[in-house]
């Protein structure tokens, strides 16, 4: 079983930066395909970004050149690197395996509102 614990949301300007980080608990999350999702309210959850072992990244096309998925396997951590945000990007965010979720993996989330 993996806990997931996210951490690193905020309220920041149209424009600005926050660095997400997805703290995991046990010893399997270095041979996990990980990923960032998100849910704005009214919508449905959606893979924002993708990083597999072996480091290769995907991402979403609305933030393709804004985000940065990146994970640090000795320290069971997962991060996203968000800059320029846009009002749109509004929302929780989750991290989970990708790009399919483990339904019991589930965390709280973090929330993140890009607003002047």
């Amino acid at each position: 079983q993996v806990q997931l614990v996210e951490s690193g949301g905020g309220l920041v300007q149209p424009g600005g930066s926050l660095r997400l980080s997805c703290a995991a608990s046990g010893s399997i999350f270095r041979l996990l395909d990980m990923g960032w999702y998100r849910q704005a309210p009214g919508k449905q959850r959606e893979l924002v970004a993708g990083i597999g072992v072996d480091g290769r990244t995907n991402y979403l096309e609305s933030v393709k050149g804004r985000f940065t998925i990146s994970r640090d396997n000795a320290k069971n951590t997962l991060y996203l690197q968000m800059n320029n945000l846009k009002p749109e990007d509004t929302a929780v965010y989750y991290c989970n395996t990708g790009p399919t979720p483990v339904r019991g993996y589930w965390g709280q989330g973090t929330q993140v509102t890009v607003s002047s």
